[in-house]
């Protein structure tokens, strides 16, 4: 039976892992790290990448595509960028969330969660198009960093958007959907993390990954903030915390078999 490797990775912009903004970076140091991510992703065979604060075009740290850049390292051809801040002028930001595949991206949508132009998050839905399986949906989001009533809010908006796309396009799907990202609540709280699943146990068996660890800050780990959901359909689910000091959350790496 076939083997799949999902990563969830926030990648802080590239700035590394110690507490400096990516705008005192130089850009021959966040294509460094650039490529020592994409030389993690080649090294743990990632089949599907989801990437949480990655730039499209930002003043602060180069002004080129990092998704663009990290595809054409990692040889991990199909991508779609869900850019939820959107600043133009001389100081431009363009950010978001991104997904990186092996396989085709047959459709994909991007959802912010407000309108603001620096500092807004959200989530990229895209279905996935896997070799002798079928579609594959993915979510990949990122929930508020300090407010749980924002995270609350925005885990029911989560919620709101899967029942829909239930309805609309679960004919289509191989398997119900896999949600990862970066949640910023430990699932042991009675916070976002615990809702979503709480959700999902409503109609599946999922399985929350990693089920020990801590994935924040990366250099010292105290908290663990970032997950993978997986439907029962993922067969024989297993997931492990990358030791990483590329940015200052550390990436989830799961591996599952599909039926």
């Amino acid at each position: 039976m076939v083997r799949y490797r999902l990563l969830t990775f926030n990648i802080a912009h590239a700035r590394g892992a110690l507490p400096l903004h990516q705008g005192l970076r130089s850009e021959a140091k966040i294509r460094s790290n650039l490529l020592k991510i994409a030389r993690l992703i080649q090294r743990l065979e990632a089949d599907i990448v989801a990437l949480q604060e990655i730039d499209e075009n930002s003043r602060w740290n180069g002004s080129f595509d990092h998704l663009a850049f990290l595809s054409a390292h990692t040889g991990l051809a199909h991508a779609v960028h869900g850019v939820n801040n959107r600043r133009i002028g001389r100081y431009h930001l363009n950010y978001g969330n991104a997904i990186l595949s092996r396989f085709p991206i047959v459709h994909s949508e991007t959802t912010p969660f407000g309108l603001g132009k620096v500092g807004g998050k959200g989530f990229v839905f895209a279905e996935i198009d896997v070799p002798k399986k079928g579609r594959v949906p993915l979510i990949n989001v990122h929930l508020h960093h300090s407010s749980r009533a924002q995270r609350l809010k925005q885990a029911a908006r989560l919620i709101h958007y899967l029942d829909e796309q239930r309805r609309h396009r679960a004919a289509h799907w191989h398997i119900p959907p896999i949600v990862c990202g970066d949640l910023n609540c430990p699932s042991h709280r009675p916070d976002a993390t615990a809702t979503i699943l709480g959700y999902f146990e409503q109609t599946n068996n999922y399985t929350l990954l990693p089920k020990l660890g801590r994935t924040f800050p990366s250099l010292l780990p105290a908290r663990c903030l970032d997950y993978v959901f997986l439907p029962e359909e993922c067969r024989e689910p297993e997931g492990e915390i990358v030791r990483s000091l590329l940015s200052d959350h550390r990436p989830v790496l799961v591996e599952f078999a599909l039926p």
